[in-house]
């Protein structure tokens, strides 16, 4: 195929109505946005562990009896959004629990409470430290603010790139580059 008979619609790659044709301009930007949009759109932060699973629902079920949704519920708003475990990993950690007879489990309308028992009370009472949520996971919606300015950082050249004048394009340039130093004084500081 070639441009006239697909009207100028494919990239060089021949790519269709995908991405755009930016050669002329340098395909390496539109990479770089792609990849810090990609970055944005990813889960960030650390995985949390079992043992903060498990953690994390004697702690809540220290202040009041609760179903697992709500357990989700509750560690996920906590948590600020960074942290939401998966149903897979609350619900074998509360059967754990209770095998364990550190929880208690009573059953009304087809929903499954959980309380703690006396030990699992103890257990509780004794954890040291900051509550699982509260941890380095709690920080991470300043680690996600980062990747999103970049992205619309890019984006923004992309765009005097795209409409600029040459003077303009020069200014971003000055401006991008002023930037860069200044985050790097960031890091050089103590």
């Amino acid at each position: 195929m070639n441009d006239s008979s697909t009207g100028g619609r494919f990239d060089a790659g021949g790519h269709g109505f995908g991405r755009p044709d930016f050669s002329q301009f340098g395909a390496g930007m539109w990479d770089a946005v792609g990849n810090l949009r990609d970055m944005f759109e990813q889960r960030v932060g650390p995985r949390m562990g079992r043992g903060d699973v498990r953690a994390a629902i004697l702690a809540l079920l220290l202040e009041k009896p609760m179903h697992g949704y709500q357990l989700i519920q509750e560690i996920e708003e906590r948590s600020g959004g960074s942290w939401k475990p998966s149903p897979g990993s609350v619900y074998p950690a509360l059967q754990l629990l209770a095998d364990e007879d550190l929880v208690s489990v009573t059953e009304s309308d087809g929903k499954k409470t959980y309380a703690l028992t006396d030990d699992g009370r103890a257990q509780a009472e004794a954890a040291e430290g900051p509550a699982p949520w509260e941890g380095p996971a709690s920080r991470t919606e300043h680690m996600a603010a980062l990747p999103k300015a970049g992205a619309k950082l890019a984006e923004a050249s992309m765009q005097v790139m795209r409409n600029g004048t040459s003077a303009q394009k020069e200014q971003a340039i000055a401006v991008l580059d002023d930037a860069r130093r200044k985050i790097y004084a960031i890091l050089a500081q103590d």
